[in-house]
């Protein structure tokens, strides 16, 4: 009686799918996966979190966005570019060091987790206001050398206050001890830096007399004899008001294709999520042995499958038709 019963069932198709689709939904508690050679990454981001970085020179959606919000768009998106089993990690660079936000964590894993740090990254959580980025590329290094990742430092490369040409930042003992790109960011012409409160609130731009527009540390690299109220002890650098164009900014690209060549580091310009890529890749792809969790493809089979046990159609009359 049962076997007629099961022998009965197993002519509708109807059951048929529905076993199948069982089967298939099964296959997502083994977690099935497949194996294939596909290139992966270990990358650390480093962000450059000072006021200039709020200038808008981008656009995201036809909209004027600031090269923070554009760096977190590129990130966020590359979350889902890149393949499972690459791992990037983030920091944040103001003043002359940077700071570990967390340790490179697998993308697929920890991808909401990494997602919303980046979503948070905010100018406000600057510690100083200076940009030293010389002498915070080097601490960079220094910091992340001894852990087997790729820098990609992400900056406009413009140093607050100007650097005196007298104390360039050094790199020869760190020189080629660690994978890394200097990623620019920013347009080529000047435009306003925006002024914020302490409330996040903009409050207009910065003007000539907000910011200084020549380093005044260490010893002139001339003597400013015809500088103005020169004076040897008190005023080194001479007295007379320097104007420049400090307040606003741009993208400082030969300096920072200078420090990258100093570094034996690859320079690259962010622009598009599709570049950014493939300068990454050809940078710092391994290729590797990874497992792809194909669970997906389970899942999407058995909804199919039970679409098909419930859709108002005759299977066995169809079934009959094709047969002949």
């Amino acid at each position: 009686m049962l076997s007629k019963h099961l022998k009965k069932n197993l002519q509708d198709c109807r059951f048929i799918f529905l076993l199948l689709a069982l089967a298939a939904m099964l296959a997502l508690f083994i977690k099935p996966s497949m194996k294939h050679i596909a290139p992966v990454y270990n990358l650390t981001f480093i962000v450059d979190i000072t006021r200039s970085m709020n200038a808008r020179d981008y656009r995201l959606n036809g909209e004027s966005v600031s090269r923070i919000e554009f760096i977190k768009h590129e990130l966020r998106q590359l979350l889902f570019a890149l393949p499972c089993q690459s791992k990037i990690g983030l920091g944040v660079f103001t003043d002359r060091q940077s700071a570990l936000l967390f340790e490179p964590l697998e993308i697929c894993s920890a991808r909401y987790e990494i997602d919303r740090v980046l979503a948070a990254l905010d100018w406000r959580m600057a510690w100083a206001a200076d940009s030293r980025i010389g002498k915070g590329l080097h601490e960079t290094v220094t910091m992340l050398m001894s852990r087997k990742t790729s820098i990609v430092f992400l900056t406009d490369g413009q140093e607050a206050p100007p650097v005196n040409p007298r104390y360039h930042t050094d790199f020869s003992d760190v020189k080629g001890k660690s994978q890394g790109m200097i990623v620019g960011v920013g347009g080529l012409n000047n435009v306003p830096i925006p002024k914020y409160d302490k409330e996040g609130k903009q409050v207009g731009i910065y003007s000539v007399d907000d910011v200084p527009h020549r380093s005044t540390f260490g010893i002139p690299s001339r003597l400013p004899a015809d500088a103005g109220n020169y004076h040897a002890r008190n005023a080194p650098f001479g007295g007379a008001k320097v104007i420049g164009d400090q307040h606003m900014s741009r993208l400082y690209e030969p300096h920072l294709q200078q420090l990258s060549r100093e570094m034996g580091w690859s320079y690259h310009r962010l622009e598009t999520l599709d570049k950014l890529v493939q300068a990454l890749s050809e940078d710092f792809a391994d290729t590797q042995m990874v497992s792809e969790d194909i669970r997906v493809y389970s899942a999407v089979a058995a909804l199919f499958l039970l679409l098909l046990a419930y859709l108002p159609f005759d299977w066995a009359s169809i079934f009959k038709t094709s047969g002949h």
